[in-house]
C-alpha cells in the first residue's frame, strides 16, 4: 500500500498513543477531574509543551493537545470558557452551553442566539447518541414564492439574504435550555455569566481578531446601523486587536439569566426581534417565537469499514450524503492509493457530483417531504451509481438517480425536482451558499461527548443586529429553495435544508472520534474528507484535518484547497475536470479521538485561530 500514513508510523495515533478507543470509557474515567489548572493551544501560538503540538500538513496549523477531557472551537477565549467549566465539574453539556454562549460574543459573525443549528450528545451512562435539532423555522406567514420577484424570477442571492424574509425563527437559545434540562448538572444562569463579563468587556478583555476584522470589513456596507453602531463605530469598521464592546448583548444575556428564555421568545427581545424582522420586509411575529420548539431525535448512521458514523437526519443532509458518498467510495479502497494521489481525488469528485444530485432531488424537512433514504443506501442502487465512475475521465452525468426504485411506497407531499420549466434543478453557486457557521465539540471525564455546529448562516447573517439587543439576525431561509415546487420549497414553520454535519464515530461499539465543520455546502465534503482520512488512511487526527480538500456538487466546478500536487491538478484536468484557477478555503475542523488509555486527543483547525483545551494541565 502506498497511502499516506501519519510520520509517527502507521496507524500512528493507535499504535503511539493507543487509540483504537476500545477502551469502556464509562468505566474508565468515572469520577476522574481535571487538575485546576487550564492549557489552551491555540493554532496560531508555538509548540506548546507535553502532550499539546501544531502541525502544520498542505492547509493551516493544527493544534492539538491530550488530556482526560476536551474542548475544541474556534477561538480561545471560548475554549476557555468551556474548559473552566469542565474544571469545575461540568459535564459535556454544560461546557457545550458555556462555550455557545461564549462564542456569540467572541465570534458574532458566524454564531449566536439569532440562529439555530444541530448538536449530538453522546450520554454515557444510557449510551446513546441524540440529535438536538434547533433548526430555524419558517415563520407562519412564509410562502413558497416568497423569493421571486414580480416575473417569478428568483430574487438575487445578494438582496434576499438581507431581507426580512430571510430570517428564520431562532433555536440556539432552545437548544441551551433544552439540552440542560435533559443532560446537563448546572444552570444556565451560571453558564452565561461568562459570556456576560466577555460582552461587557471587563475582565478577560475581548478584542478582533483577524477572521473577524475581516469579515466586518467584507460586511460593514451591508449593516444596520445597531450592527455599524457596535462593529464600524464613527463609520470606522474595527481592526484586527482593537476592543470588542457589546454593551447591548451583554444586557441582553442578563435579561435570559434573570427572566429565562422566555424573554427571548415571549418577552421584550421577542417584541424587538419581530419588529426588526416585519421593518425589513419579513413576517415573523412573536407567535412565531412563543411556538418555537427543537426536536429531539436519533442520527443517522452509516457502517463504514470498521467504523459506525452517526450524524444529522433531515432537515440536515449531511447524514444521508455523507452516507451515500462514503458508500459509493468503499470497495475503490482508496487507501491502496497515495493520499494525495490522482486517484483519490478523481474518485473522490467523482462522488461528490453524483451524491449531490441526489442530495438536491429528493432532500428536504422530513416533516414536510419523505425522502428515499433505504433506497439511497441500498446495495444494489449505489452499484448502479458507482459504474459511472471511471477513473479514464470525468462522468459527463451528474443527474440524480431514482432511488425511489428501490425504496418500499411512495414519496408523499413532494414533486422530485424544484425546476424552472427547464426540469432541471438550478445549482446554488458556492459564494452564495458557502454559508459561514461555527462547530465546537466537548468531552467530559465521565465519556459524554456533544457536537455542536451552530450558525446565522452567512458572516453576520442578514447583516441586522436587533436594536438595543446586540445579537445578529439569520438568514438561513435562503437554504430554501428559491423556485418552489420541490422537497426543500418554503413553507411555514418548515426547517430549511442544511448541510451541517456534527459527527460522532463509534469503533467496537465505543465512541472513538467527534468531527464537524462550518462551511455551507462545504460541510458534507470536509467531514467526509476527514473521516476517510482516519478510517481509511490510518491518519493521526491533526494529518487528517490539515491534509488539503476538495469540493464539488452538481455544478462542474471543483474547488481545491493551497497543497492540492500540482501535478495531480493537472491530471484531473486532462480528464475532464473543471478545477478552479486559484485554491479556496475550504472549511474550519475541530474534533475530538479517544485513545486507548482512555484520555482524549482533541484538534483545532487552524484555517481559522482554533483553540483547544488539555484538561490534563
Amino acid at each position: 500500500m502506498s497511502g499516506e500514513k501519519d510520520a509517527e508510523g502507521g496507524r500512528s495515533e493507535t499504535e503511539a498513543n493507543g487509540e483504537s478507543g476500545t477502551t469502556k470509557r464509562r468505566t474508565f474515567l468515572k469520577g476522574s477531574m481535571a487538575t485546576a489548572g487550564v492549557g489552551i493551544v491555540s493554532a496560531s501560538a508555538g509548540e506548546a509543551s507535553g502532550d499539546a503540538s501544531n502541525v502544520k500538513q498542505g492547509s493551516g496549523t493544527v493544534a492539538t493537545a491530550t488530556g482526560d477531557q476536551m474542548v475544541a472551537t474556534v477561538h480561545p477565549q471560548a475554549t476557555r470558557v468551556g474548559a473552566d467549566v469542565l474544571a469545575e465539574g461540568g459535564n459535556a453539556v454544560d461546557a457545550a452551553v458555556a462555550t455557545q454562549f461564549a462564542l456569540n460574543v467572541v465570534q458574532p459573525h458566524s454564531s449566536g442566539i439569532g440562529g439555530g443549528g444541530f448538536m449530538l450528545v453522546y450520554s454515557a451512562d444510557e449510551d446513546v447518541v441524540y440529535a438536538v435539532d434547533n433548526r430555524e423555522r419558517a415563520p407562519l406567514g412564509a410562502t413558497p414564492e416568497m423569493f421571486l420577484d414580480d416575473d417569478g424570477e428568483p430574487i438575487p442571492f445578494e438582496k434576499r439574504h438581507t431581507s426580512g424574509q430571510a430570517v428564520g425563527v431562532p433555536g440556539t437559545l432552545r437548544a441551551c435550555d433544552v439540552a440542560l434540562k435533559r443532560f446537563g448538572s448546572k444552570s444556565m444562569q451560571e453558564l452565561i455569566d461568562p459570556a456576560i463579563a466577555l460582552a461587557s468587556n471587563a475582565c478577560p478583555r475581548v478584542t478582533v481578531d483577524a477572521p473577524l476584522a475581516e469579515s466586518i470589513a467584507n460586511n460593514v456596507d451591508l449593516f444596520n446601523d445597531a450592527a455599524r453602531s457596535v462593529f464600524a463605530p464613527n463609520g470606522d469598521p474595527l481592526q484586527e486587536g482593537d476592543p470588542l464592546v457589546q454593551p447591548d448583548l451583554a444586557k441582553t444575556f442578563r435579561l435570559i439569566r434573570d427572566e429565562g428564555i422566555g424573554a427571548f421568545y415571549k418577552g421584550e427581545i421577542a417584541e424587538a426581534t419581530a419588529e426588526t424582522v416585519q421593518q425589513s420586509g419579513g413576517s415573523m411575529t412573536v407567535n412565531d417565537l412563543a411556538g418555537y420548539n427543537v426536536t429531539m431525535d436519533h442520527p443517522e448512521h452509516v457502517e463504514f469499514g470498521d467504523v459506525t458514523i452517526r450524524t444529522m437526519s433531515l432537515p440536515s443532509s449531511g447524514g444521508l450524503t455523507i452516507g451515500h458518498i462514503l458508500k459509493l467510495l468503499e470497495p475503490f479502497d482508496l487507501g491502496q492509493y497515495d493520499s494525495r494521489s490522482f486517484e483519490r481525488y478523481h474518485a473522490l469528485i467523482e462522488a461528490f457530483h453524483l451524491a449531490y444530485a441526489d442530495r438536491g432531488a429528493y432532500m428536504g424537512d422530513k416533516l414536510f417531504a419523505d425522502a428515499p433514504w433505504q433506497g439511497l443506501f441500498d446495495e444494489e442502487y449505489v452499484k448502479r451509481r458507482r459504474r459511472r465512475i471511471s477513473f479514464d475521465e470525468a462522468g459527463p452525468e451528474r443527474s440524480p438517480g431514482d432511488p425511489w426504485s428501490f425504496q418500499p411506497g411512495n414519496p408523499y407531499r413532494v414533486s422530485p425536482l424544484a425546476d424552472s420549466g427547464t426540469g432541471e434543478r438550478r445549482a446554488t453557486d458556492l459564494c452564495s451558499d458557502k454559508g459561514q457557521t461555527t462547530h465546537f465539540t466537548v468531552a467530559d471525564s465521565d465519556g459524554n461527548m456533544v457536537s455542536w455546529t451552530s450558525t446565522i448562516e452567512q458572516f453576520f447573517g442578514t447583516k441586522m443586529m436587533v436594536p438595543g439587543y446586540g445579537f445578529m439576525l439569520n438568514n438561513e431561509l435562503t437554504d430554501f429553495d428559491a423556485v418552489p415546487g420541490g422537497p426543500n420549497q418554503v413553507q411555514p414553520n418548515k426547517r430549511p435544508l442544511s448541510s451541517t454535519s456534527p459527527t460522532i464515530v463509534f469503533r467496537d461499539g465505543e465512541p472513538y472520534m467527534t468531527v464537524g465543520s462550518p462551511g455551507g455546502k462545504t460541510i458534507i465534503t470536509t467531514v467526509a474528507q476527514v473521516l476517510l482520512n482516519v478510517v481509511e488512511y490510518g491518519m493521526s487526527l491533526q494529518s487528517a484535518i490539515a491534509a488539503p480538500r476538495i469540493y464539488a456538487d452538481v455544478d462542474p466546478s471543483v474547488y481545491w484547497e493551497d497543497g492540492l500536487p500540482k501535478g495531480v491538478r493537472k491530471k484531473l484536468r486532462a480528464r475532464g475536470h473543471r478545477l478552479n484557477d486559484e485554491p479556496t478555503q475550504l472549511g474550519n475542523v475541530q474534533a475530538i479521538r479517544v485513545l486507548d488509555s482512555g484520555k482524549y486527543r482533541g484538534a483545532a483547525d487552524g484555517r481559522r485561530n482554533g483553540a483547544v483545551y488539555d484538561g490534563s494541565k
